[in-house]
């Protein structure tokens, strides 16, 4: 059986069982914050025990290494929406320990795209037009940098209302721990 079938293998179950009535909740986290993380595996379940969330409580929105590299991107606008239009009124930034974005090298990528079947013509083409695949494609230097980063380009975005607090904190991928890493308050 194949991840799929076995997806909805256990779907039909869950539905007929109804055990999707213990997640009920409604589409404005009644915590009114949105948390920008990791995509990595290990924050599943570990980062909303951690922080004590239950469902229904924040909106999360995970990308590779917690990280907003395009001010006009689909996960700026996001958090925009998050704000503007679901009643969040405070955004964290959670980055966390061991990240692979902190290792990433732009050229190993790129050669694994190569070795997957995208052509060095269309390495060099996006190249020649002007996306800058090395840029584009590279981590960052320490966890804290990267959170302070993102931060960053939240609390100085034009469409960023001004006074919402935004935060930064590393949680321990392994035990849970957070780290207060950008006071928002202040």
């Amino acid at each position: 059986m194949n991840n799929i079938q076995e997806i909805l293998e256990y779907n039909k179950s869950f539905v007929e069982t109804k055990e999707y009535e213990k997640y009920t909740a409604g589409k404005f986290p009644t915590k009114k914050m949105a948390i920008i993380t990791c995509m990595d595996t290990r924050l599943v379940e570990l980062l909303p025990k951690a922080m004590n969330l239950k469902n229904g409580e924040v909106k999360i929105l995970k990308t590779a290494g917690a990280i907003i590299s395009q001010p006009f991107g689909s996960v700026m606008r996001s958090v925009l929406v998050a704000i503007y239009e679901l009643g969040a009124d405070e955004v964290v930034v959670v980055g966390h320990t061991e990240c692979g974005m902190a290792s990433l090298q732009a050229d190993t990528m790129i050669g694994h795209m190569v070795d997957r079947g995208v052509s060095k013509e269309v390495i060099n083409a996006l190249d020649n037009s002007g996306i800058n695949l090395n840029n584009w494609l590279r981590g960052f230097n320490s966890v804290d940098e990267g959170v302070k980063h993102t931060v960053g380009v939240i609390k100085n975005h034009p469409l960023f209302p001004q006074g919402v607090p935004v935060h930064g904190m590393i949680i321990d991928s392994s035990t849970g721990q957070l780290e207060l890493v950008v006071e928002g308050y202040e």
